[in-house]
């Protein structure tokens, strides 16, 4: 392959981002299998080559168009460097000084606030306004409303691993940068379409068919990508028309592959970079996370599942014709080996190993695995794995340059004792009632994240709100998890919800129709972090006779509620059948033998009330798969 190829009719500047992406990605498999060097050089040219990128590729104007920078861009990525670089070239001398007692230098104030400025104007471009604001109000407030003086503020963000160079810049660097990789190559040998025929396949034909396909690709594509804007744009293309064609109204087809794609950032194996982050924090293996992550999110997903299921036989959807679909076992003969890598990632991750170490075996697997059988060989191309490569570089971006910025809170926090006056305010605000210190919290949560891309949303929740959480008795483990679904449950919830933004982009229905419809269909996924609250057994703790108990009490919770707010369970239910199956939802979701009978009770009623009297609807009579009508769903 001529390797000239790549700058063949390509700009100067399509030319270095090539060149910067490729370099960033070798620098990045380079340090996992070799190991990583000195903490600030390490994460100093973590963050340059996501500074560099974003001042080459995002446009800071409106003006300007997408890989296309202007003079002042080009000023901004020289500054970017700079300060990137003064770390790794003063490496010595921040090492050997004594934090807040050895005085700044002139050059530590320049390089300092510099750097402070280019990385909100970078993030600002990477992921918008909502979290260099958040930034810049803490900066503020340190200023401004403490007696912090700008060197020791400088000395804080900059020339400590305590802010800026902190904890979510390490993450980002040693784990995501690697998952994101792995995800950019998975995809490009043809996994994507593995997905998409996969669960085709298993229920394209059954009622609704396509809505439970887009459960199925989003859960699976979501694992891996970890973004659920980027899981929309890339299955939602597909599978959001395929729902409007066989009948369900542009706001709920839309809202189903939202609520389907945010899932699955807390799908393991592979999860949004937020996980990564919560594992550094709590100090365990990113497995644990993972295995706290597994019953909660299966229970999202099979309460978006029977939600429109539900739908579909309420409403009268058939599936789409068999002979339109492809078949489970050639599928499986000429893709399913693709299955391979991720089989890699869980295995090494069981052996003990560490994610790095999981995400770069996952690699080296993706290039053997696609060789394996001749539908996939033609994959294995030197421009497609560049591209894979510069492509996982990009992708970087945002996660790097948000975790950074996030640190810039995080230090703020650190340094003002910001953090305990909030537990003290939360506590007192609700009066050390559990109930409605997680009901705070979760409003919180979502404000926090709304506009804001989990991973920071996340790290500035377990600053301010989960001290507050475990000073009332709340298992740190699920205090953790509790806050870290609530930023992720921000990208559903209006007004600013970006993965219902992305979805109305190819439904073209109005927000707050799909809005509510998200809310609706991922009402489990608000529900589910007071169950773990209040029964860690959700989360794998404790012996197992209580996790089966808990499980399927749970499972059958999220079913009533999902046939209760949707109106069919056996057939279309009444108005008081709807009220029995959500008290049923409730008591059931809530641990302990005699609410698990209550629900039971209920539930029982209306399976016999539907039995004996079933409602003849339009469930009776279904339409065929080419409807396409605008129905009331």
């Amino acid at each position: 392959m001529d390797v000239s190829r790549f700058f063949t009719g390509l700009t100067w500047t399509q030319r270095a981002i090539v060149v910067v992406g490729l370099a960033m990605s070798c620098f990045h498999l380079y340090v996992a299998f070799f190991g990583p060097p000195d903490a600030y050089i390490f994460r100093s040219t973590h963050l340059g080559f996501a500074m560099t990128l974003a001042f080459l590729i995002l446009p800071g104007t409106r003006r300007r168009e997408i890989e296309k920078p202007g003079w002042y861009d080009l000023a901004l990525l020289a500054g970017g460097i700079a300060v990137c670089a003064y770390p790794i070239v003063f490496n010595q001398y921040i090492i050997n000084r004594i934090y807040y007692i050895d005085p700044l230098y002139t050059r530590d104030f320049v390089f300092g606030i510099g750097m402070i400025v280019l990385l909100l104007e970078a993030t600002r471009r990477a992921v918008g306004f909502a979290l260099p604001l958040t930034a810049a109000a803490f900066l503020a407030y340190a200023l401004l409303g403490t007696d912090t003086s700008l060197e020791t503020l400088i000395d804080q963000l900059y020339l400590t691993t305590e802010g800026i160079f902190g904890i979510p810049l390490s993450v980002s660097a040693t784990y995501v940068v690697l998952f994101i990789l792995f995800g950019s190559l998975v995809e490009r040998t043809g996994t994507g379409q593995l997905f998409m025929d996969f669960a085709m396949s298993l229920t394209g034909h059954a009622a609704g068919g396509p809505a439970k396909v887009a459960c199925i690709t989003s859960g699976l594509f979501g694992s891996v990508s970890g973004s659920a804007v980027a899981n929309v744009m890339t299955t939602g293309t597909f599978t959001i028309p395929l729902m409007k064609r066989i009948g369900y109204r542009p706001a709920f087809a839309g809202a189903v592959e939202a609520v389907a794609s945010t899932g699955g950032q807390i799908m393991p194996p592979i999860m949004g970079a937020a996980a990564f982050v919560m594992a550094e924090f709590l100090g365990i293996s990113y497995l644990s996370v993972a295995a706290f992550a597994l019953l909660p999110a299966l229970l999202y997903y099979v309460a978006l599942f029977f939600a429109v299921h539900f739908e579909a036989k309420r409403t009268g959807m058939r599936g789409l014709p068999r002979s339109d679909l492809p078949h489970l076992g050639t599928v499986l003969a000429e893709r399913g080996h693709l299955f391979l890598p991720l089989v890699v990632i869980v295995g090494v991750l069981l052996a003990g190993y560490s994610a790095p170490m999981a995400a770069l075996c996952g690699i080296a697997s993706v290039i053997p695995t696609a060789l394996l059988r001749k539908t996939t060989r033609g994959y294995v191309r030197l421009d497609n794995i560049v591209d894979a490569l510069v492509a996982g570089a990009r992708n970087t971006v945002p996660v790097a340059l948000a975790c950074a910025c996030a640190g810039i809170v995080i230090g703020v926090i650190t340094l003002t004792g910001l953090g305990i006056d909030f537990t003290s305010l939360v506590t007192a605000a609700s009066q050390n009632s559990l109930v409605l210190a997680l009901i705070l919290t979760m409003v919180a949560g979502i404000i926090l994240g709304m506009g804001m891309p989990t991973t920071p949303a996340y790290i500035v929740q377990v600053a301010l709100l989960v001290p507050a959480l475990v000073k009332l008795g709340i298992l740190v483990e699920a205090a953790h998890m509790f806050v870290f679904y609530f930023a992720i449950l921000s990208a559903i919830t209006p007004p600013v919800a970006m993965a219902v933004y992305a979805a109305n982009g190819i439904s073209r229905a109005g927000l707050w129709e799909s809005g509510l419809s998200a809310i609706k269909l991922g009402a489990t996924g608000y529900i589910i972090p007071f169950m773990f609250v209040f029964g860690p057994s959700l989360l794998l703790i404790g012996d197992w006779s209580r996790v089966g108990l808990t499980v399927v009490s749970a499972t059958t919770g999220v079913i009533c509620l999902a046939g209760g707010l949707t109106g069919y369970l056996l057939s279309t239910a009444t108005w008081w059948q709807r009220i029995l199956l959500v008290a049923a939802a409730i008591t059931l979701i809530k641990p302990g033998v005699t609410t698990d009978l209550l629900g039971a009770g209920l539930l029982g009623a209306v399976i016999v009330a539907q039995l004996l009297f079933p409602a003849q609807d339009i469930a009776t009579a279904e339409r065929p798969a080419a409807a396409g009508s605008d129905s009331q769903g």
